[in-house]
């Protein structure tokens, strides 16, 4: 049986025929209701998109236990594809998970124009957090709590599951951010970094160490009055104003 898709959790292309594309990703239980309206914009403004539902997301917690690293970036990866093969330039925008897959992008692709990472999961967690995690599951425990809606604006509530599968966050840190991190120095893909002094869910000081590993230059941003999901939240406007100017940047001919 196919899961239903939540409202507002589908994914979306914009084919405008335009030389420039967008790929925009979004977190880990979240879905593209979180970065449909960044997308929209970089649509508005003449760039082909491409938003996907990664998958096990925007469906149910009970799907995404089945999800792993290697599904999530082999979605980005096939967006990617499809993308760059209608547009000669291509920047790719991604939040939490979505930063590290974008991340994985610029390592996979380093003919990618520029990368925006927002909030980005980007620093692995550690050998004592790992055997924590795997504990856990070894003890029977499949969830805990929600990380969604990390959102200062009391009147915003993001789209996201109302817990956080275990297994699939051990793919995360373990098979995706883990190895991702040693390959930084490395990359040279112009980097568009946007951080929240106050988030919840991923550290700031992650946004740090990406900063200093990372290889290519980099413009950092950091938000006062948002938390995690920055893309909904207080600062949405900068961070849309941003993105959009970066991207037209580094997309010129």
């Amino acid at each position: 049986m196919v899961a239903q898709v939540i409202p507002g959790a589908e994914a979306w292309s914009h084919v405008g025929g335009n030389a420039v594309g967008a790929l925009v990703v979004h977190g880990f239980t979240g879905n593209p209701s979180s970065m449909r309206e960044i997308a929209q914009l970089l649509a508005g403004a003449g760039f082909d998109v491409e938003l996907p539902r990664l998958a096990g997301h925007g469906t149910s917690v009970e799907e995404m236990m089945t999800t792993r690293w290697a599904d999530w970036s082999g979605d980005a990866d096939a967006a990617y594809n499809a993308l760059s093969a209608r547009c000669k330039k291509v920047v790719v925008v991604g939040l939490s998970m979505g930063g590290a897959l974008t991340l994985w992008l610029a390592a996979q692709h380093p003919e990618i124009a520029g990368i925006v990472c927002i909030n980005p999961a980007a620093q692995p967690v550690g050998d004592e957090m790992t055997a924590g995690i795997q504990s856990m599951i070894d003890g029977g425990m499949e969830t805990i709590d929600s990380i969604g809606s990390d959102i200062a604006d009391p009147n915003v509530k993001e789209s996201s599951y109302d817990a956080t599968p275990l297994r699939p966050a051990l793919s995360m840190f373990s098979e995706g951010i883990a190895p991702l991190a040693l390959r930084y120095p490395q990359m040279k893909v112009p980097m568009l970094l946007i951080n929240s002094v106050n988030d919840h869910v991923v550290d700031p000081v992650q946004g740090t160490f990406l900063a200093e590993q990372y290889g290519g230059e980099i413009e950092r941003v950091m938000l006062e009055q948002s938390f995690h999901v920055a893309t909904q939240d207080l600062e949405k406007h900068i961070v849309n104003a941003k993105t959009l100017e970066f991207a037209k940047r580094v997309t010129q001919s």
